[in-house]
This record gives C-alpha cells, sequence and structure tokens, in this order.
C-alpha cells in the first residue's frame, strides 16, 4: 500500500482529510561515488602459501545491491568488489571446499572499511574460532598473518568506519587445502573391496514424502526393528529416503515390504538428498516381500521411490537395509558439502538459547529494566522500514505494571503463557504514525500476540497498515485502529482475540476481523469485513460497507511458543475448527496438541540452507529466531506435521535464483511468521506447497501458510516470477501480504524488481482468509483450482505501468484482473474483495476490470466487490467481468454487492 487518499468520512460522520504516502527515495550519490577510488594491491603472497579462495563459493549476511554482490569479494577482479547493508554487523564468508590450514589473509578494502573486525574458521558454518582480531583497522590492503584451520573462513565486521557498508574489492585466503571433506563435505567415496554386512542405514536420519500417520514414521524403516514400519500415503508417486551420513559406496539393498508393496519403484542415490538423482535399480514387475537387489553406485542419500502400488494402500516398509563397500567412505556429503558428515543429529533443547534478537522478560524484573530495552528496540527499529535488524520481545506468564511498549518495523511483541491471559501487561503497546507525518499507511512489518492488556486510559492503539498481525490478545478496553492524529492507515488483520470495548476503525481504509469476540464496531471508509466474530455489525454492504459472515468455514489458529510450568519451552499446536466463532481460548484454553521444543531446531542468523535441510531431513521442526537468512538451496519440508514457526519477522531471502521453500503434499505442515524476500536473481517461486497434480485431499489436517509475507524489491532488488504457489488441496492461507513494492530504498521499477504473480492457487477446496497482494505486473491472482473460496482480499494494482501498450493481458484487453479465475472453474465464492488504481506513471492507462471470472458457471459467486481509481490516476472500466461502473474521478468506489 502506498497511497491513502479518500474524501469520505467514516460512520460516525468526522470528515476524514486527504492524504496521500509518498515511497521512500533514497539518491545514493555519495555511494556511487566510491567507485571512483583508487584500489591498492596486495603484495605477493608467501611462496609456500597456496590461494584457496579465488572462485569460490561466497555469501554475506547482506548485499547494498545488485552489482556488489558477495562473489565479487572472491573472483580475482580487484575493479569489483562485494558491498553491504549499511549497519552492524555484517559479514562476509568464503567456503574453501575443505577443512584448510590457514596462514594468511589479504582484505583489500574499498574506502568503505572495517576499524574493528574479526578474521573466523569454521568446520560447519555454526561454531566460529576467531583467529583475528582488532579495533583499530586502518582499511587500505591489509595483509594477515594468522594460524589456524576450517573449511569456512569469513570476515565478521563489527564496526565500520564510516557511515556506508562494509566494502571488500578482494577477501583472500591463502594456506594449505584439505584433501577431505571435514565435517561439510570432501571428496568421500568408499574403498573399494566386498560387500559389507554392516548396515549403513541403520538409526540414520529419514524422511519421506508422506507418513500414513504418526504411528507409521520414515525413521520406522531404519530403527533394526522387523516389527515397525513406515507407511505412505495411499497415492503415487512417494519415496522413502535415508542420509546415510557420508557418501557411501553401495553395493546393496535389502527392502522388506509389508503387504502394502510397490509393483513399480527405483533406488536412487544423490550427493545432496535435494536433487541429482542417479538411478541403481528399476523395475515394473516388483514381486513385495524381501527384495535383495545388487547395485553399483555411490551417493549419500539413498531412496526407495515407488512410482505405482501393488495395493489400494500406500507403501509400506518394514526394513530398508543399504550394505556399502568398504565403509562409508571419507567426508560429509561429497564436493556438494552440508549436513555433519557423520549423520550425528543436530542438538535441541526443551530450553533453548533463542540468540541475541529475542528478548525475554520476567515478572521480577524491575519495570525499568524492561523499559530500557523496550525503548532500545523501539528507538532502532521506529523508521527502519528496510533494514536488516529484527527483534522478538516475549513475556514470562505473570503480570507487569508500567509496561509502555512502542513497536517498531520487525519487532514482534508475545506473551509466553498457553493462554492470553496468563500474561497481564498493564500499561500500553502501542502502534502509532511515529515518523512524524500523521500518515500510518507504512506501518508494516510488526506483530502482538498472545497477552492480555489493560491500556492506560482505557484505550489501546494499533494503527498499522499490511503485515501486522493483532492475535490472540485479550484487550480490557477499547481498541483504536487508525493513529492519534486522524492520520490515514491501510488496512489490517485481527484473530482469535477478545476486545472488552468497542473497536473504533476510524480511518482505516480496509480491515478484516476474525473468529473473535468484541463488544461492538464503529467505523468504515471501503472495505470491513468480519468473519466468526462475535459482536460485529450488521452486514449493510456498500452503506456502511461492512461484509459479514457469521463463521469462518474451516479456520485453525496459529502455533505459538509458550513456557510449561516445570520452566520448559514447548509450541501448541491448535485444533482445526470448522463453523468458527470467537476466540478459540474464550470458554477455556484453545483446543489442541502440544510440542517440545526439542522437537525444533532454533534456527539463528548465519545457519546456512544446508544446516536447515539436515535438521528437516533428521525429523525436526524448524524455529527461526529473528534475522536475515541467506539461502542457498530450496528448503525442503517433507515430513507431514512439520512446523516452521518464526519470531520476529524472520526474513529468507533465496540466492542465485533458488526457490526459497517447498513443502511437499503432505498433512499438517504449518508455515507461521515468515518473510520471504526475493533474492536478485530470479526465483520460480518463493514459496511452493504440494506437487503440481496431486488431487489428494487433506481435509483432515490440511497445510497453514499464516502470517507469512512476501517482498519483492525494496530492501534491495528483488525478483521472482510468483511469490506464492499452491498445489495442496484444502491449504488455509490465513493472513498473507505478497507486495511487489512501489517504494523503498533500493530495487524498484517495472524493469528491476519484476514479478508476474503473488498467489497462484492450482489446488481444489483452498481457502484463503485475509488476502493481501498488490502491485505484481501480471495477474495477481490466479485461482486454478475448484471449490476455492476467499474472504476478504485487499489489492493495489501496479503503480509503475509505464504506458498501456505494456499492461495487457490480451491483445484486445486493458491490464490484467487483479483476482482471476481460471475459465475452467465452475465453483468458487469469495466474499469483500476491493481493488484499487494508482497508475502514477501513466495517469491515461486503464484495466479492463478487476475482478475476471467464467461467464457462464453460475457456481462461481462474488460478494461485495469495490474498485477506487486514488487521486484520478488511472481508471478500471468494470468491477468484475463487465458489470460495474467505471471508476469514479473524485477517489470514491465502484461496487456490486453480487455476482452470479
Amino acid at each position: 500500500m502506498s497511497i491513502s487518499s479518500s474524501p469520505l468520512s467514516d460512520s460516525g460522520g468526522s470528515p476524514l482529510g486527504r492524504r496521500m504516502r509518498r515511497g521512500v527515495i533514497i539518491l545514493l550519490a555519495a555511494a556511487l561515488a566510491l567507485t571512483g577510488v583508487s584500489v591498492a594491491q596486495a603484495g605477493p603472497a608467501h611462496a609456500a602459501d597456496t590461494l584457496l579462495s579465488q572462485g569460490k563459493k561466497a555469501t554475506a549476511k547482506s548485499i547494498e545491491g545488485a552489482g556488489t554482490p558477495a562473489s565479487a569479494a572472491v573472483d580475482g577482479d580487484a575493479g569489483t568488489r562485494w558491498s553491504s547493508e549499511r549497519s552492524d554487523p555484517q559479514w562476509l564468508e568464503v567456503d574453501l571446499g575443505a577443512v584448510s590450514t590457514i596462514s594468511k589473509v589479504t582484505l583489500n578494502w574499498e574506502s568503505a572499511y572495517a576499524t574493528g573486525f574479526e578474521i573466523q574458521t569454521s568446520d560447519d558454518e555454526s561454531t566460529w574460532t576467531p583467529i583475528y582480531s582488532t579495533t583499530t583497522g586502518p582499511g587500505g590492503v591489509q595483509n594477515l598473518t594468522v594460524s589456524g584451520s576450517g573449511r569456512y573462513v569469513r570476515m565478521y565486521g563489527t564496526q565500520r568506519a564510516n557511515g556506508y557498508g562494509y566494502s571488500l574489492w578482494e577477501f583472500q585466503v591463502f594456506g594449505t587445502a584439505g584433501t577431505g571433506g571435514g565435517t561439510g563435505g570432501g571428496t568421500g567415496g568408499g574403498t573399494g573391496g566386498t560387500c559389507e554386512t554392516s548396515n549403513a542405514a541403520l538409526n540414520q536420519p529419514a524422511r519421506a514424502s508422506s507418513e500414513e500417520n504418526g504411528g507409521t514414521p520414515a525413521s520406522a524403516a531404519v530403527d533394526g526393528n522387523a516389527g515397525s514400519r513406515w507407511s505412505s500415503a495411499a497415492s503415487d508417486p512417494q519415496w522413502l529416503q535415508v542420509d546415510l551420513g557420508a557418501r557411501t559406496a553401495v553395493c546393496s539393498v535389502t527392502i522388506a515390504w509389508e503387504t502394502a508393496y510397490a509393483k513399480a519403484f527405483d533406488i536412487q542415490i544423490s550427493d545432496t538428498g535435494t536433487g541429482g538423482w542417479t538411478p541403481l535399480y528399476s523395475t515394473t514387475n516388483g514381486t513385495g516381500g524381501t527384495q535383495t537387489l545388487t547395485v553399483n553406485g555411490t551417493g549419500r542419500y539413498l531412496r526407495v521411490n515407488g512410482t505405482q502400488r501393488a495395493t489400494p494402500w500406500g507403501y509400506s516398509i518394514y526394513e530398508l537395509t543399504v550394505n556399502g563397500t568398504g565403509g562409508n567412505g571419507n567426508g560429509g556429503g561429497g564436493s556438494t558439502g552440508g549436513g555433519t558428515g557423520t549423520g550425528t543429529p543436530l542438538p535441541t533443547s526443551d530450553t533453548p538459547d533463542f540468540g541475541a534478537n529475542v528478548a525475554i522478560f520476567d515478572p521480577s524484573m524491575p519495570a525499568s529494566t524492561i523499559q530500557t530495552k523496550l525503548d532500545s528496540v523501539f528507538n532502532a527499529q521506529k523508521v527502519n522500514q528496510f533494514g536488516s535488524e529484527r527483534d522478538a520481545l516475549l513475556f514470562k506468564p505473570g503480570t507487569y505494571n508500567g509496561v509502555y511498549a512502542n513497536i517498531g518495523y520487525y519487532t514482534s511483541i508475545a506473551g509466553l503463557g498457553q493462554n492470553p491471559d496468563d500474561v497481564a501487561i498493564n500499561g500500553a503497546v502501542t502502534v502509532d504514525a511515529f515518523d512524524g507525518t500523521g500518515n500510518a499507511t507504512q506501518n508494516f512489518w510488526r506483530s502482538a500476540e498472545n497477552f492480555a492488556l489493560t491500556p492506560v486510559g482505557g484505550s489501546e492503539r494499533w494503527a498499522v497498515s499490511q503485515a501486522a498481525p493483532f492475535r490472540r490478545v485479550h484487550v480490557k478496553g477499547d481498541l483504536e485502529l487508525q493513529p492519534a492524529s486522524g492520520g490515514w492507515s491501510s488496512g489490517g488483520y485481527i484473530s482469535d482475540t477478545k476486545v472488552d470495548g468497542t473497536v473504533s476503525s476510524g480511518s482505516q481504509q480496509q480491515w478484516y476481523s476474525k473468529d473473535s469476540t468484541i463488544k461492538g464496531w464503529v467505523g468504515g471508509v471501503w472495505n470491513m469485513v468480519f468473519s466468526g466474530v462475535n459482536g460485529a455489525p450488521a452486514q449493510s454492504f456498500p452503506k456502511p460497507p461492512y461484509t459479514v459472515l457469521g463463521s469462518t468455514p474451516v479456520s485453525r489458529d496459529v502455533p505459538y511458543l509458550y513456557l510449561d510450568g516445570s520452566g520448559k519451552y514447548r509450541v501448541f499446536l491448535p485444533s482445526q475448527r470448522t463453523g468458527a466463532s470467537g476466540a478459540s481460548w474464550a470458554g477455556g484454553p484453545t483446543p489442541g496438541t502440544s510440542v517440545s521444543m526439542n522437537t525444533f531446531y532454533v534456527a539463528k542468523p548465519g545457519d546456512s540452507a544446508t544446516k536447515l535441510n539436515q535438521a528437516l531431513a533428521q525429523g525436526l521442526n524448524l524455529f527461526f529466531t529473528p534475522g536475515v537468512y541467506h539461502l542457498s538451496e530450496t528448503l525442503n519440508v517433507t515430513k507431514a506435521g512439520t512446523v516452521v514457526l518464526g519470531i520476529g519477522l524472520p526474513t529468507l531471502i533465496p540466492d542465485n535464483g533458488v526457490n526459497a521453500m517447498k513443502v511437499a503434499d503432505v498433512d499438517g505442515v504449518r508455515v507461521k511468521g515468515i518473510l520471504f524476500d526475493a533474492g536478485t536473481v530470479n526465483s520460480a517461486a518463493l514459496l511452493t506447497v504440494g506437487t503440481a497434480g496431486n488431487t489428494t485431499s487433506h481435509a483432515g489436517d490440511p497445510v497453514s501458510i499464516q502470517d507469512v509475507f512476501f517482498r519483492i524489491g525494496g530492501a534491495a532488488v528483488g525478483k521472482a516470477t510468483s511469490s506464492l504457489v499452491v498445489n495442496s488441496s484444502n491449504t488455509l492461507v490465513d493472513h498473507i501480504w505478497a507486495w511487489r513494492a512501489d517504494h523503498g530504498v533500493d530495487g524498484v521499477g517495472w524493469n528491476v524488481n519484476t514479478a508476474d504473480n503473488g498467489l497462484t492457487v492450482n489446488g481444489d477446496n483452498v481457502l484463503a482468509t485475509g488476502l493481501f497482494v498488490e502491485h505484481y505486473q501480471k495477474y495477481e491472482v490466479l485461482w486454478n483450482g475448484q471449490n476455492g473460496k476467499t474472504i476478504f482480499f485487499q489489492n493495489e494494482m501496479p503503480y509503475d505501468v509505464p504506458n498501456q501498450a505494456a499492461w495487457k493481458s490480451t491483445p484486445n484487453t486493458n491490464g490484467y484482473a487483479a483476482y482471476k479465475v481460471a475459465d475452467s472453474v465452475t465453483t468458487h465464492e469469495a466474499w469483500g474483495l476491493g481493488s484499487y488504481a494508482y497508475f502514477a506513471s501513466d495517469p491515461t492507462v486503464d484495466s479492463a476490470r478487476a475482478f475476471e471470472v467464467p461467464e457462464s458457471a453460475s457456481g462461481v459467486k462474488f460478494h461485495d466487490l469495490l474498485t477506487i481509481s486514488l487521486g484520478n490516476n488511472g481508471t478500471i472500466s468494470h468491477v468484475i467481468n463487465n458489470v460495474g461502473d467505471v471508476t469514479p474521478s473524485n477517489t470514491t468506489t465502484s461496487t456490486v454487492t453480487s455476482f452470479h
């Protein structure tokens, strides 16, 4: 959202002033001037030293822009450079490919150098050892004599010398190269010889494409117990995969099938476990029983890939045995690296260290101590719209008096009780127009969850726009959703909440409230939608603009962290509800199940995608602590019931064009609280759920995507063809904001931050509740699946369409509909949808319609739709298909109450 303007009055009759939100424009003239700095050349290395780093894989905590990637510091070209964002700390890391002896490091700094930094080494990208440290770095060319070893070497900057980031023309590591992969890689391979009888798969990490239920996990097929088994969902294809712990020369595979066996299957091997599968054996005439197969191949990961079942059931294996030639080889994953080499499980704990970006408060702490921390975080995040800092503020159960928390960007505040009333805050938790403009239309990326608040003065203020969920909060007073100044705010979300007083939306242009209880509601500008809200106003769209459903068809509240009575951390998984209304905890504890934090890998900034995938392959859930995570490979969530939970807006950035995350077509995966930020190289999709073409029903335990946000550009150049692709049936898409940036510090422009679609739905029976999608260049929502439902949709068309000729969905159709239901769809229903035009680059641009659906499909039904032209910048000719008037010229709505 970037423009907020309206001459309308709220339902109380008070006039609403007209205000436009301007995108942030930062001119980087000073940074460009740096390119003229002369470059000092490093002196020659000692004859005994070998340059190990040149051309190797390099990563960084951040990059200033697409022209200054991490790889530029190890390319041997002293005219190219890496540069970081303008914050501390930052790091640049190089992967030497194997554990090596390090004797010298040369840093060829650009003018933006470090006065404080360390040189660190690591064998596993987790534990880092300093081998050099300074707080008086002089810049220029530094030749550092060091002594250490490791596969990974990084410059860890702690203090910049000036107002820019860190920048290196070249980062050179000298020493003696290792011959193996150490704990992360190596050449691996067996040593030859006879086929051994030892089982390389025994008790190793296993995973599968699906699991029939909790009693038949993938691990049961490699536990040495012939009475336990893995079984899959009853569909084709399915697979079972085992991590052998190191590259292994495999000579024999034995499969002890249960009655539900494979008629057709392959045995495959891979070095990565995520691709590059080589077939070792294939048959279309499987016999079942116990099959011992002679094979020949080398790799770390082995899988049985079933393509045709012999029975109507799934696939089921009592035991999978893998025999190698001469042991398990050397190293841990071949030249691709990754993993721990020994297959040793990653550590977990039910009292984990959540890292430096998580503040945990106790009722015994002095109020002044708590306030100092709250103020410190807020001052850093107050106007830090595109920064890299991330924070979570967590309150243990108890009562807190005199707490006044202003919540800025990338900040989550949450209680650690099992239910909201377990944490009582007496004071304020506030979001306002903090930038001094009186305008809250850029108050994105923050959250409040799971506490009770008695607000000072009797009223809580939560003046936000997109990507700012307010969940599981008990407000013991009134709730104000506009700035104190009365200035503009535009679009928010409440769920599973109880407000003892009245909610006043004031200047809020659109808002979605779900599964809550309120005393009453006043206000409404364009589009206020309610489902399952006790105390909601009566249906009255468009005047007042209230769309009201008595219940939410299917609902499952978010997973959340809490502290149990013994001081152990757990994650609660609320149960699914049908026909939901009111807060899940209003009549007692939220129904559901609880899992220990020792089933989670707690991720921290700096963790590699390889390590995160290792945790997933180990069968762990993922808990992302606040920070920015660069992904060199796709995160693959394959186990049914996996929880991926983030606090403090952890941000996942795919590098080199990989997709950020893929969820398999399995039951019960929950992804919550993540920001996906597109990388500089185009990704096909940022998040994909399920497998295209798979029609398995997940009605009993669907995948849920909740408080998950997508950003294309703004903080840096970003490109992704699609943001979210949903292939799995019955998926719950509950509060997403997919945003192609219209403003930012970098990476904004029609040919710069390119993205076709925000949401593509291919699965059947998918439900979207709280759908915010803005500025994509083609169909912003494309719905191909049958029997889909959407409750609340907010959209702005792209601001930067250069001209009409550049934006046509067909040669004779102006623009693209914001929400397109495919011509093949016969059943679909949606309530409370708005789409706005603001064609700033060319105000003569027109979109033929905002919503496009099959004309003859009587099962496709839309309720309460509107379009607007903001400030007369362009037009939308029709609301839906050829129905509805052209957008008026005075920033007022064109509406349709019912279609089909």
